[in-house]
C-alpha cells in the first residue's frame, strides 16, 4: 500500500487557482487533504492550529483582517506561515494583504488566489487531494466498464483475464480501464476508484500477441481512464459441479480492499467455456439485483409454488383412495 505525494504545483495544474506569488516554492509538499479556515487564528487563538493544512482565506477571514493594525496582522500571518504550511489560498479575487504577502515571503511559502467562492474551491481542493492523497493498493487484474459498471478481474496466472476482456471490448460491451495491474484508492467509505498506472494506460498484453494499444486499435471509446470498482469476478481453474463451487453462487461472498468490500462472484473456468459470456451475464445480473430483481429469489417462489401444488395433489390424491 502507497500513499502518493502531491506538491503546491500539483495543486495550481488540478485546481482553479493561480499564482499570486512565490512562484519559486511549488515544490513544497501537501500531505493532507484537510483544509483549514483560520477563524480562531485571526483572532490570535493558535491552540489547535493545523500548519499542515492548506490555509483558505475568505470574505470572513479578510473583512475581519481589516479591523487589525499592521503589526497584529504581520504578527498573526507569521504565526500562520510555518515551515509546514503548504499554501495560502485566498478566494473570490479578494486583494491579498501586504503583511500576508511579507510573513509568506519570510517562509518562503506561495499564494494562491481563484476567482471562486470560499464553498468552491474547498470542494475543488478537497476532492483532488482526497483523491490523491488517498492509500492506494495495486491488485494484479483486469478493470474494465461493463454497461457502466466497473469490474475487477482476478484470478489464477494464465486462466484469461485478459483475453476475455478483450473479447468484452471487440464486442463493444467493455472499456479497458486498467490490464495486468490495477491502482486503487478509496474515494469514500463505500467507493474504490480503479486506474492503471501511467506505463501500462490504454495497454493490454494478450499471450501469444504480445502488446497491444486498444485505444489505437479499437478506438477512443474503447478506453476509459478511471472507474468505480462495484465487482469482482475472480476466475478460478476448476470443474463444473465440483463441491468447491456453487451452481447457485455465493450471494455472500465480498473482497475487502482497503476496508471497503464489493460484491464477488467465484467464476470457475473449464474447455469450451465462453469465459467472456459468463462475466457480461454475471454483470447484467449484478446490475438487475441492484435495480431490485433477483433470478434466485425468482426460482425459490416458483419452487415453493410447486410444492405446495405437488402437497395439495397428494392430499386429494390420498382422500380418493
Amino acid at each position: 500500500m502507497a500513499q502518493a505525494t502531491v506538491t503546491v504545483k500539483d495543486l495550481v495544474d488540478n485546481t482553479r487557482l493561480t499564482i499570486v506569488a512565490g512562484h519559486d516554492y511549488l515544490n513544497r509538499v501537501i500531505t493532507t487533504a484537510d483544509i483549514s479556515r483560520p477563524g480562531l487564528e485571526m483572532t490570535g487563538y493558535f491552540t489547535y492550529y493545523a500548519p499542515e493544512r492548506v490555509q483558505l482565506l475568505g470574505i470572513t477571514e479578510t473583512s475581519f483582517s481589516d479591523r487589525m493594525s499592521h503589526d497584529e496582522l504581520l504578527m498573526v500571518y507569521r504565526k500562520m506561515a510555518s515551515k509546514q504550511t503548504p499554501a495560502f489560498v485566498v478566494s473570490t479575487n479578494l486583494p491579498i494583504a501586504d503583511e500576508l504577502k511579507q510573513a509568506a515571503e519570510e517562509a518562503q511559502i506561495p499564494i494562491l488566489n481563484t476567482r471562486l467562492t470560499s464553498s468552491q474551491i474547498l470542494s475543488n481542493m478537497t476532492y483532488y487531494l482526497g483523491g490523491e492523497l488517498a492509500p492506494r493498493q495495486s491488485v494484479h487484474g483486469v478493470l474494465i466498464d461493463v454497461h457502466g459498471l466497473g469490474v475487477l478481474i482476478t484470478g489464477d496466472a494464465g486462466i484469461g483475464k485478459t483475453e476475455s476482456a478483450l473479447e468484452l471490448i471487440q464486442q463493444g460491451k467493455a472499456r479497458l480501464v486498467a490490464d495486468d495491474r490495477v491502482d486503487i484508492h478509496q474515494e469514500d467509505e463505500q467507493r474504490l476508484i480503479g486506474q492503471p498506472s501511467e506505463v501500462l494506460r490504454n495497454l493490454m498484453e494478450v499471450r501469444g500477441v504480445g502488446i497491444i494499444d486498444v485505444q489505437q486499435v479499437y478506438g477512443a471509446v474503447s478506453v476509459r481512464s478511471h472507474a468505480s470498482i462495484m465487482l469482482n469476478i475472480h476466475l478460478s481453474n476448476g470443474k463444473i459441479g465440483e463441491e468447491n463451487f456453487d451452481r447457485l453462487g455465493n450471494e455472500d461472498d465480498t473482497l475487502d480492499i482497503l476496508g471497503v468490500k464489493i460484491k464477488k462472484m467465484v467464476v470457475p473456468v473449464t474447455p469450451g467455456r465462453n469465459t467472456a459470456s459468463v462475466i457480461d451475464a454475471a454483470t447484467v445480473k449484478f446490475r438487475t439485483q441492484n435495480m431490485g430483481y433477483d433470478a434466485l429469489e425468482t426460482l425459490e417462489k416458483r419452487m415453493s409454488a410447486a410444492i405446495q401444488v405437488n402437497e395439495k395433489e397428494d392430499e386429494e390424491a390420498k382422500k380418493h383412495d
